[in-house]
């Protein structure tokens, strides 16, 4: 059994590495922000104590048999419930919050790794956590802005002429990867999706199909 100064501890820098995780998702605003991973990892590694010391008295009698990591795997699959609150799910089949449940469960392992007394392991953790929700943010935003694919749909008229509203597209080089046509009683959308999107060359074409009479609405999303 250990001291409470080593119990103290390892519960103090659990808390620590939590607020480090926690104020990184504090700075975008998020629901579960640093008090929320202090808790978790605070919680976790009180777990993790109480797994390992909070049978020593029972342990070694007879017909006694004990596994003690049982109640820290616990927190594994527990900690499930409070990141599927972080996690929401928006229209249009957008879900947010992912990133921030997974810190949840990373935060618990660090937890268990700094109340176990893993402080190299718990520490280097929090290091690779951080690098990975801030440091890596701009180059992921990268990657993703040259492969998103955006979807434009165009309102028009029965009398209007495709090629016409396809040809801004070609004169814009504004490249598409699919094309639908769906007809409606009073004319018929175009349904295309764009990817490496260059804003400026898109608003040139929005401003010019605008300009025609005989296309009704634009939605661009």
């Amino acid at each position: 059994m250990y001291s409470w100064e080593e119990i103290v501890f390892r519960l103090f820098l659990a808390s620590v590495f939590g607020a480090l995780i926690g104020l990184e998702r504090e700075r975008k605003d998020w629901t579960a922000g640093m008090r929320t991973h202090m808790m978790v990892s605070l919680g976790a590694a009180l777990i993790m104590i109480v797994s390992t010391f909070g049978f020593s008295d029972v342990l070694g009698q007879k017909n006694i048999v004990l596994d003690p990591s049982r109640i820290a795997a616990q927190v594994v699959s527990g900690i499930g419930f409070i990141g599927a609150g972080t996690i929401l799910f928006m229209n249009k089949g957008r879900i947010r919050g992912l990133t921030t449940a997974a810190g949840l469960w990373t935060v618990a392992a660090i937890g268990l790794a700094t109340g176990s007394g893993m402080y190299l392991a718990a520490g280097t953790a929090t290091v690779f956590a951080l690098i990975i929700l801030w440091a890596l943010q701009p180059l992921e935003r990268r990657i993703t802005q040259k492969f998103k694919q955006s979807t434009l749909s165009i309102e028009a008229k029965a009398n209007a002429n495709t090629k016409d509203i396809l040809a801004q597209f070609e004169e814009n080089q504004v490249p598409f990867v699919s094309l639908s046509i769906d007809k409606t009683g009073n004319g018929f959308f175009i349904h295309m999706k764009l990817e490496n999107l260059e804003s400026e060359k898109i608003k040139t074409v929005i401003n010019k199909l605008q300009q025609n009479a005989d296309i009704n609405k634009i939605f661009w999303e």
